[in-house]
Protein backbone atom coordinates (compact mmCIF):
# COMPACT_ATOMS: atom_id res chain seq x y z
CA UNK A 1 0.00 0.00 0.00
CA UNK A 2 1.34 3.49 -0.91
CA UNK A 3 0.35 6.81 0.58
CA UNK A 4 0.34 9.78 -1.59
CA UNK A 5 -0.72 13.03 0.51
CA UNK A 6 -1.26 16.16 -2.11
CA UNK A 7 -1.13 19.33 -0.66
CA UNK A 8 -1.74 22.37 -2.54
CA UNK A 9 0.62 25.90 -0.66
CA UNK A 10 -1.98 27.86 1.51
CA UNK A 11 -3.49 31.56 0.78
CA UNK A 12 -0.48 34.07 -0.72
CA UNK A 13 -0.29 36.93 -1.24
CA UNK A 14 -1.06 39.08 -4.36
CA UNK A 15 1.55 42.24 -4.42
CA UNK A 16 1.81 43.96 -7.68
CA UNK A 17 5.65 43.43 -8.68
CA UNK A 18 6.35 40.85 -6.70
CA UNK A 19 7.50 37.99 -8.70
CA UNK A 20 5.20 34.94 -8.38
CA UNK A 21 7.82 32.30 -6.96
CA UNK A 22 8.21 35.20 -4.39
CA UNK A 23 4.98 35.51 -3.12
CA UNK A 24 5.05 34.53 0.49
CA UNK A 25 1.70 33.47 2.51
CA UNK A 26 -0.68 35.74 4.47
CA UNK A 27 -1.69 35.78 7.70
CA UNK A 28 -4.47 33.70 6.88
CA UNK A 29 -2.37 31.37 4.68
CA UNK A 30 0.35 30.85 7.29
CA UNK A 31 -2.39 29.42 10.11
CA UNK A 32 -4.53 27.65 7.69
CA UNK A 33 -0.74 26.28 6.86
CA UNK A 34 -0.21 24.98 10.53
CA UNK A 35 -3.71 23.74 11.10
CA UNK A 36 -2.63 21.28 7.81
CA UNK A 37 -0.10 19.93 10.37
CA UNK A 38 -2.39 19.46 13.24
CA UNK A 39 -4.98 17.54 11.25
CA UNK A 40 -1.74 15.67 9.45
CA UNK A 41 -1.16 14.86 13.44
CA UNK A 42 -4.79 13.67 14.42
CA UNK A 43 -5.07 12.15 10.95
CA UNK A 44 -1.96 9.93 12.11
CA UNK A 45 -0.22 11.17 8.98
CA UNK A 46 3.51 11.14 8.53
CA UNK A 47 5.00 11.15 5.42
CA UNK A 48 8.51 9.29 5.11
CA UNK A 49 9.13 11.94 1.89
CA UNK A 50 8.05 15.53 1.54
CA UNK A 51 8.80 17.06 -2.25
CA UNK A 52 8.13 20.90 -2.63
CA UNK A 53 7.94 23.37 -4.76
CA UNK A 54 10.99 26.34 -3.91
CA UNK A 55 7.89 28.85 -4.36
CA UNK A 56 8.17 30.80 -0.92
CA UNK A 57 4.62 29.86 -0.49
CA UNK A 58 4.83 25.98 -0.85
CA UNK A 59 8.47 26.29 1.38
CA UNK A 60 6.54 28.18 4.20
CA UNK A 61 3.27 25.50 3.90
CA UNK A 62 5.21 22.65 3.65
CA UNK A 63 7.56 24.34 7.07
CA UNK A 64 4.46 25.87 8.83
CA UNK A 65 2.62 22.18 8.14
CA UNK A 66 5.41 19.96 9.26
CA UNK A 67 8.18 21.98 11.53
CA UNK A 68 11.47 20.68 11.59
CA UNK A 69 10.80 17.83 9.25
CA UNK A 70 13.14 17.35 6.22
CA UNK A 71 12.09 18.61 3.22
CA UNK A 72 13.39 18.14 -0.72
CA UNK A 73 12.75 21.31 -2.67
CA UNK A 74 11.62 20.20 -6.41
CA UNK A 75 12.40 23.15 -9.35
CA UNK A 76 10.32 21.07 -11.24
CA UNK A 77 7.09 20.74 -9.27
CA UNK A 78 6.59 25.17 -9.45
CA UNK A 79 4.23 25.45 -12.52
CA UNK A 80 4.30 21.70 -13.52
CA UNK A 81 1.41 19.76 -15.56
CA UNK A 82 -0.19 16.60 -13.77
CA UNK A 83 1.42 14.54 -15.91
CA UNK A 84 4.83 16.06 -15.26
CA UNK A 85 4.06 15.70 -11.22
CA UNK A 86 2.98 11.97 -11.84
CA UNK A 87 6.56 11.51 -13.62
CA UNK A 88 8.21 12.88 -10.27
CA UNK A 89 6.03 10.52 -8.56
CA UNK A 90 6.71 7.26 -10.09
CA UNK A 91 10.43 8.32 -9.38
CA UNK A 92 9.95 7.80 -5.90
CA UNK A 93 12.38 5.41 -4.19
CA UNK A 94 10.29 2.08 -3.44
CA UNK A 95 11.11 2.24 -0.18
CA UNK A 96 8.71 5.59 0.52
CA UNK A 97 5.40 3.75 1.92
CA UNK A 98 3.92 8.00 2.56
CA UNK A 99 5.15 10.33 0.14
CA UNK A 100 3.78 14.06 0.88
CA UNK A 101 3.97 16.62 -2.06
CA UNK A 102 3.35 20.28 -1.86
CA UNK A 103 2.78 22.04 -5.36
CA UNK A 104 0.56 24.55 -6.97
CA UNK A 105 -2.86 24.43 -9.08
CA UNK A 106 -3.88 23.62 -11.84
CA UNK A 107 -1.62 20.69 -11.54
CA UNK A 108 -1.98 19.64 -7.92
CA UNK A 109 -5.96 19.41 -8.71
CA UNK A 110 -5.42 17.83 -12.41
CA UNK A 111 -3.21 15.53 -10.84
CA UNK A 112 -6.00 14.11 -7.91
CA UNK A 113 -8.74 13.99 -10.30
CA UNK A 114 -6.61 12.10 -12.78
CA UNK A 115 -5.35 9.46 -10.34
CA UNK A 116 -9.11 8.78 -8.99
CA UNK A 117 -11.11 9.77 -11.60
CA UNK A 118 -13.31 12.30 -9.18
CA UNK A 119 -16.10 13.48 -11.23
CA UNK A 120 -18.38 16.91 -9.88
CA UNK A 121 -15.24 17.50 -7.93
CA UNK A 122 -15.54 20.90 -5.29
CA UNK A 123 -11.94 22.18 -6.32
CA UNK A 124 -9.08 22.32 -4.46
CA UNK A 125 -8.31 25.55 -2.70
CA UNK A 126 -5.53 26.85 -1.01
CA UNK A 127 -4.41 24.89 1.91
CA UNK A 128 -6.01 22.43 0.68
CA UNK A 129 -5.22 18.35 0.75
CA UNK A 130 -6.38 15.08 -0.53
CA UNK A 131 -4.73 11.74 0.90
CA UNK A 132 -4.43 9.20 -1.97
CA UNK A 133 -3.71 4.83 -1.37
CA UNK A 134 -3.15 2.83 -3.50
CA UNK A 135 -2.04 -0.81 -3.95
CA UNK A 136 0.35 0.15 -7.41
CA UNK A 137 4.17 0.71 -6.73
CA UNK A 138 5.57 4.04 -7.00
CA UNK A 139 6.72 3.26 -10.37
CA UNK A 140 3.89 2.03 -12.21
CA UNK A 141 1.24 4.54 -10.29
CA UNK A 142 -1.41 5.24 -12.29
CA UNK A 143 -4.82 5.23 -10.05
CA UNK A 144 -5.80 5.35 -6.55
CA UNK A 145 -8.50 6.21 -4.15
CA UNK A 146 -9.02 9.33 -2.22
CA UNK A 147 -9.46 8.32 1.61
CA UNK A 148 -9.43 12.19 2.98
CA UNK A 149 -9.61 15.05 1.46
CA UNK A 150 -9.35 18.36 3.70
CA UNK A 151 -9.60 21.83 3.20
CA UNK A 152 -9.65 25.17 5.21
CA UNK A 153 -12.51 26.24 3.57
CA UNK A 154 -14.44 23.66 5.06
CA UNK A 155 -12.73 23.10 8.61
Amino acid sequence: MRTLIVLRHAKAVHTPGLADPERPLTECGERDARRVGETFAALGLRPDLVVCSPAVRTRQTAELALPGEPIEFERDIYEAYADELLSLIRGTDPQVRTLLLVGHNPGVHELIMGLTTRLGDPGFPPGAFAVIESDEEWAELDTGRVVTRWSPKDH
